[in-house]
């Protein structure tokens, strides 16, 4: 709230709940770090603020990214081609979603059969560990 109330929209737009939940690890690690010396009244706040600084720079980065892909008015399957155009490695349905969030549930499943069909997406596991990657 106190960066929405400063100017910084960004999360009204991405989740940085979801970021930081995302990344639990670096989370506890940054405000460990941040705390050694607590008692002696010798802390450190920069690590902390350095982590939080760097998950509004990733959401800013996220929300350009989702920006890019639906600037124009495309077909679902050509929006959905861009999405994987952007990721690097193995990615899930659910990141094309977060991507693509113009796009229905249905659309995006639709769009991943055909890149599949096509031959510009591999498709690995079944249920939720089904992840793509890129041939192309």
């Amino acid at each position: 709230m106190l960066l929405y109330r400063s100017g910084f929209y960004v999360g009204k737009y991405i989740s940085l709940e979801a970021k930081i939940a995302k990344n639990k690890d670096l989370y506890y690690n940054a405000l460990n770090d941040s705390q050694h010396g607590w008692h002696e009244g010798a802390e450190d706040a920069v690590p902390f603020i350095k982590y939080i600084l760097s998950t509004i720079l990733a959401a800013y980065r996220d929300f350009e990214d989702r920006f890019n892909i639906i600037e124009e008015k495309l077909p679902a399957v050509e929006i959905v081609r861009k999405a994987t155009m952007n990721k690097i490695g193995r990615f899930t349905k659910q990141d094309i979603r977060e991507l693509c969030p113009s796009l229905s549930l249905s659309s995006v499943e639709g769009s991943l059969r055909k890149l599949v069909a096509e031959g510009e997406l591999k498709r690995e596991g079944t249920g939720k560990s089904t992840c793509y990657y890129r041939l192309k």
